[in-house]
């Protein structure tokens, strides 16, 4: 019985000797590595993707875009915004993300006072950096980190060309645009009105509305009735378009009027595929989704610092009723 138990105990400690053993030759192995301190979900970054238009093929794709980036860079996105541009709501979502203290804001910019005050005093109290995405503000009136989307000028510039192709250098055009004068649309603008300006046989003639479909419909009434020449429309805020358009064809046959808009209106595609536009200009929603993403985890992992201030821009192209058709 002694020598049983003489051999169990001799049994246990050559065990106890060789755990000892095996553990201390893993500790100095070379290729030894201490295990993560931290859960990865647990330090995952939190972004969110704030818009004024939620549910429309454009942002939906901006959406689509940004999830998917995030996704890939293992940070946590959720995408917030509102209904039919609804600014109030808009910004409560804003105070709400500043208040949650997200790691990272990408945001619609909206050329307000409010927002301005809100992204450039609220959000650097919070230190919460913000991207701007699809539509910019000032940078000086913002502090926004950068803007990533289109080249709104260069958007301009380019529908005029194009209706100076298919229209040709004389004849009168109505730029309708919003009353709100927001930053983006002032860049279409310039870039239109820059090109327009060299053709002196170009008649432009400016209409500002609200974004109510009743004033719109009121608006091109008044045009229609004050210059019946008109040639041509350009629907420099999108959203202006589907009503716009509704006025025209219940007065005048469409086809002999060249129509132009932005890709970035809730009624864009279906009034190109319709053949009610004659062209827009097509952007690149979810790249600008992607991009805002890569962007905002580069500033915020210090792998990009500072980011180009003026901003990334994302592709244009011209899009016409042929190519849907």
């Amino acid at each position: 019985m002694r020598k049983t138990g003489i051999l169990i105990l001799s049994f246990v400690f050559i065990s106890l000797c060789y755990l000892t053993y095996v553990s201390a030759e893993k500790v100095f192995r070379t290729d030894w590595q201490l295990p993560e301190t931290l859960d990865k979900s647990l330090s995952q970054y939190r972004l969110v993707l704030i818009t004024r238009d939620m549910e429309t093929p454009f942002w939906d794709k901006v959406g689509n875009g940004a999830l998917e980036q995030a996704q890939i860079d293992g940070a946590s996105l959720e995408v917030w915004g509102s209904y039919g541009n609804d600014q109030e709501d808009f910004l409560k979502k804003i105070d709400i993300a500043l208040h949650s203290k997200v790691d990272g804001i990408i945001v619609q910019g909206l050329d307000s006072e409010e927002f301005k005050k809100m992204t450039k005093i609220k959000a650097s109290s919070y230190g919460i950096p913000i991207i701007t995405v699809a539509n910019d503000v000032p940078m000086e009136e913002s502090l926004r980190r950068t803007y990533v989307g289109s080249d709104q000028y260069k958007a301009g510039r380019m529908i005029a060309n194009q209706l100076l192709k298919d229209m040709g250098d004389k004849g009168t055009i109505v730029l309708m645009y919003d009353s709100s004068q927001e930053y983006f649309q002032l860049q279409r603008l310039n870039g239109i009105q820059d090109v327009l300006k060299n053709h002196p046989k170009i008649v432009t003639i400016n209409a500002e509305t609200s974004d109510e479909r009743e004033e719109i419909v009121s608006k091109t009434q008044d045009i229609l009735n004050q210059t019946p020449e008109v040639d041509a429309f350009i629907a420099v805020n999108a959203n202006i378009a589907g009503a716009m358009i509704q006025e025209i064809s219940k007065r005048f046959q469409i086809e002999p009027y060249f129509i132009y808009s932005f890709d970035d209106g809730p009624e864009s595609i279906s009034l190109l595929t319709e053949g009610k536009l004659d062209g827009i200009i097509e952007q690149s929603p979810e790249m600008m989704g992607k991009l805002s993403v890569k962007m905002m985890m580069e500033w915020l992992t210090g792998e990009t610092v500072p980011l180009d201030i003026i901003g990334y821009y994302t592709d244009i192209q011209i899009l016409k009723v042929t190519d849907v058709q």
